[in-house]
C-alpha cells in the first residue's frame, strides 16, 4: 500500500472515529484505539516503523509537544483559584505514592527486576491532555473536577517523563552513590533549562503580539513555528526537556494581560484534535498483542493495583484538608487514564535498554500499552455513569442564554422555562433584570461578552444562544462570542429590522452569526409590537387530526410560528432557511396575536415597545 493512500486512509479514520464518538456520545479514544488495533497488528495494514522511518519518533515529540502547548494555553491561573493545593499535591505527593504503589505493584506480579519496575511505575504516572480532555468532553463534571483534571493532566505530562528520565539516567549509571548524584543533576538541568526556554519563548512571543509585530494572518504560522524552535531548543540543551519548555510556554502567553490568542487557541485545538487521532492509531498500530498476551494475568493485575489502590491513595492525600465534597473526591479518584506521553517514551525507553542489554526491557511496551487501554475503555464508558450517579456532572447543555431582558426575551424564557429548559437573560439594564426576576427568570447583570461575564457567567446547563436584544450590533457581537463555545448550529438571532439591501450590505456572513429565527419579515419590532397589544405564546399538540395546516387556517393571519418539540423534547426553531417537519405527537409553540382595538394600535404598540427598549 503506498504511502500517500495510508496516510488519507488514515486521516479518513481518524474522522470516522471522532463521528462515531460524537454519535453515540463515547469519548473518541475508544474508536481511535480499536481502528489502531484493527489496522496494525489485526489485519497488518499499517507499519508505523515502515511508513515513517526514522521520522515516526520526531513526529510523536513535535505532535506532543503541540498539544501539551495547546494545553498549556488552556491554563489560567483564575481559574485555579482554591484548587491550588489540591493540583500541586496530585502531580508532587500523590504522583510519587502512584509511582511507587505501581513499581511495588509491577516487582510482584511480573518478576521484573526493581529498575524496570520504577521505569514501569514513571511511565504509568501520567494522564495528559490527549485522554483527559477529550474524557472530560463528554464526563463534564462539575467546574472543580474538569479544572483540577485539566491541569493534573497537562502539568504531569512534563512531570512524568522527566520522572521517566531520571529513573532511565539512574538505570544507565548503574546505580550506588555517583548515580544518585548524576540522577539529581539531570534533573536540575531538565526543569532549569525547561522553563527557562519556555519562560523567555513565552514571554517574547507575547510581546510581539500584545505591540501587534506580528499580523493576524501570520500568528498560527508564527505560533507553531516557535513552539517546535522552543521544543527543540530546549531539548537540544537538555534532553527530555522540550515538554517542559512547551508547557511553560503555553501558560506563559495564557496568563500575560492585553494579548489576544483566542485565534491561537482555535487553531491549535483543531491541530490537536488531528494529531492526538493519529496518534493513537498510530501507536496502537505498532502493538504486540502477542506479546501482551504472554505477560498473563499479571497485567490484569498491575491494571488493578492502579485503578484500585494507587490512584485512590493518590486522591486521599492530594486532596487531604480541601474543601472537595466526598462525591468530589470519588470521581477524581477514578478518572486518571493513561495516555500519548506514556506510550511514547515507553517504547524510547525501551529501545534503548534493549541496545543497552538489559534483559526484559521489551515488556515494557506491552505493559504500558496494556494500562492505556484499560484505563481508557474502563473509564471512558463509565466515568459519565458515575458523575451522575455521584451527582457531580453536568447536566446535558440544552438550554438558553438570552442576550436582552425585554418583553420579548421576557415571553419567550418564561415558554422555555415551562417546558424544563434552563435559561438565563442577560442584560445591561438594571429596569429590564428587575422585570425578569420579578417573572421568576434567573438573569445576568452585565454585557454577555465582557470579560465580567467570562468569569461570573453561569453556563452549566447551556449550550444555546438566543440573540434577542432590539440592537443588531449587540446580537451579532454575542452571536460571534459565542459561536464556538456553543456551535453556530446553536447560535439563533432575531432580525431587529426588516431586510433591505443596506442592512444586507453592513450584516456580516451567516456563518459567524447562526441563524436567523422566524423569517424576514418577522423582526423585534414586530413580535415586540404584538406582544405590547396583548399577544401571547401558546402552545399546541399536533396530531394525526389537528396538523399546522389546521392551527394556521383556524387562526388566519394571527400566528406567528416560532418553535416546535418533538417527542424527545428536543427543540427545532423556525429561522428563515430551516421550517421543521411537523409530525403527531410533537408540540408547537407559537406566538398568537392581538385583535387591535383601534386601526392604528399596531403602530402605537410599536413606538411603546421600542421606547421601552431605549
Amino acid at each position: 500500500m503506498s504511502f500517500t493512500i495510508t496516510i488519507a486512509g488514515i486521516l479518513i479514520l481518524c474522522s470516522i472515529c471522532q463521528w462515531a464518538a460524537w454519535r453515540v456520545k463515547l469519548p473518541a479514544i475508544i474508536f481511535l484505539l480499536l481502528t489502531g488495533i484493527a489496522v496494525g497488528p489485526l489485519f497488518g495494514l499499517v507499519n508505523p516503523d515502515e511508513m515513517l522511518g526514522p521520522l515516526f519518533l520526531p513526529f510523536i515529540s513535535f505532535s506532543v509537544a503541540i498539544i501539551l502547548f495547546e494545553g498549556g494555553l488552556t491554563l489560567k491561573f483564575r481559574d485555579l483559584l482554591g484548587l491550588e493545593a489540591v493540583v500541586r499535591n496530585l502531580v508532587t505527593i500523590g504522583m510519587v505514592a502512584t509511582w511507587i504503589i505501581t513499581a511495588w505493584g509491577t516487582r510482584l506480579l511480573t518478576g521484573l527486576s526493581w529498575e524496570l519496575s520504577f521505569l514501569f511505575g514513571a511511565l504509568t504516572v501520567v494522564t495528559g491532555p490527549t485522554v483527559i480532555i477529550p474524557m472530560l468532553k463528554t464526563v463534564r463534571p462539575t467546574a472543580s473536577i474538569a479544572t483540577i483534571l485539566r491541569w493534573e493532566g497537562i502539568v504531569i505530562d512534563p512531570i512524568g517523563a522527566s520522572l521517566g528520565v531520571l529513573v532511565y539516567e539512574f538505570i544507565i549509571a548503574g546505580g550506588g552513590q555517583g548515580a544518585w548524584m548524576h540522577t539529581i543533576v539531570t534533573f536540575g538541568m531538565i526543569v532549569a533549562a525547561g522553563c527557562i526556554t519556555g519562560l523567555a519563548g513565552g514571554y517574547v512571543f507575547g510581546l510581539l503580539l500584545r505591540h501587534r509585530w506580528i499580523p493576524e494572518y501570520l500568528q498560527n504560522l508564527s505560533t507553531l513555528s516557535l513552539v517546535l524552535a522552543a521544543f527543540a531548543l530546549s531539548d537540544t540543551v537538555q534532553a527530555e526537556s522540550g515538554l517542559v519548555a512547551v508547557t511553560v510556554m503555553g501558560m506563559v502567553l495564557s496568563n500575560m494581560k492585553d494579548i489576544e490568542i483566542e485565534e491561537i487557541l482555535n487553531f491549535k485545538e483543531s491541530l490537536s484534535l488531528l494529531l492526538i487521532s493519529m496518534l493513537f492509531i498510530l501507536l496502537a498500530a505498532r502493538l504486540d498483542l502477542a506479546a501482551i498476551t504472554e505477560l498473563g494475568w499479571s497485567v490484569v493485575g498491575i491494571f488493578l493495583v492502579i485503578q484500585f489502590v494507587a490512584r485512590p491513595l493518590n486522591v486521599i492525600l492530594s486532596t487531604a484538608g480541601s474543601a472537595l465534597s466526598w462525591p468530589e473526591r470519588h470521581l477524581l479518584a477514578w478518572i486518571a487514564p493513561r495516555g500519548i506521553i506514556a506510550a511514547a517514551v515507553s517504547a524510547l525507553f525501551a529501545l534503548k535498554l534493549e541496545t543497552a542489554g538489559f534483559a526484559n526491557a521489551q515488556v515494557l511496551v506491552p505493559l504500558v500499552f496494556s494500562v492505556i487501554i484499560g484505563t481508557v475503555i474502563l473509564q471512558s464508558l463509565t466515568a459519565r455513569p458515575i458523575a451522575v450517579l455521584l451527582k457531580v456532572a453536568e447536566p446535558e447543555p440544552l438550554g438558553f442564554l438570552i442576550v436582552g431582558a425585554n418583553t420579548l426575551a421576557i415571553a419567550m424564557a418564561k415558554s422555555l422555562v415551562e417546558k424544563g429548559f434552563r435559561v438565563l437573560l442577560a442584560d445591561t439594564s438594571m429596569d429590564r433584570i428587575a422585570a425578569a426576576k420579578m417573572e421568576g427568570l434567573q438573569t445576568y447583570l452585565g454585557n454577555p461578552i465582557s470579560e465580567h461575564a467570562d468569569r461570573h457567567l453561569d453556563l452549566v446547563g447551556i449550550g444555546c444562544l438566543l440573540a434577542l436584544s432590539h440592537h443588531e450590533s449587540i446580537n451579532t457581537a454575542a452571536a460571534m462570542r459565542y459561536r464556538l463555545e456553543f456551535g453556530k448550529d446553536n447560535i439563533y438571532m432575531v432580525r431587529a429590522k426588516a431586510d433591505d439591501a443596506t442592512t444586507e450590505r453592513m450584516r456580516p456572513p451567516a456563518q459567524w452569526i447562526g441563524e436567523m429565527l422566524f423569517g424576514t419579515e418577522l423582526t423585534y419590532a414586530e413580535l415586540a409590537a404584538q406582544l405590547a397589544l396583548g399577544g401571547q405564546i401558546k402552545t399546541t399538540s399536533i396530531t394525526e387530526e389537528f396538523t399546522l395546516e389546521n392551527l394556521l387556517s383556524s387562526h388566519k393571519d394571527k400566528v406567528s410560528l416560532l418553535f416546535a418539540q418533538d417527542a424527545q423534547k428536543r427543540l427545532h426553531w423556525f429561522t428563515e432557511v430551516y421550517q421543521p417537519e411537523l409530525k403527531p405527537g410533537w408540540q408547537i409553540s407559537f406566538l398568537l396575536h392581538a385583535d387591535p382595538a383601534e386601526p392604528d394600535s399596531d403602530e402605537q404598540a410599536s413606538r411603546e415597545a421600542q421606547a421601552g427598549e431605549s
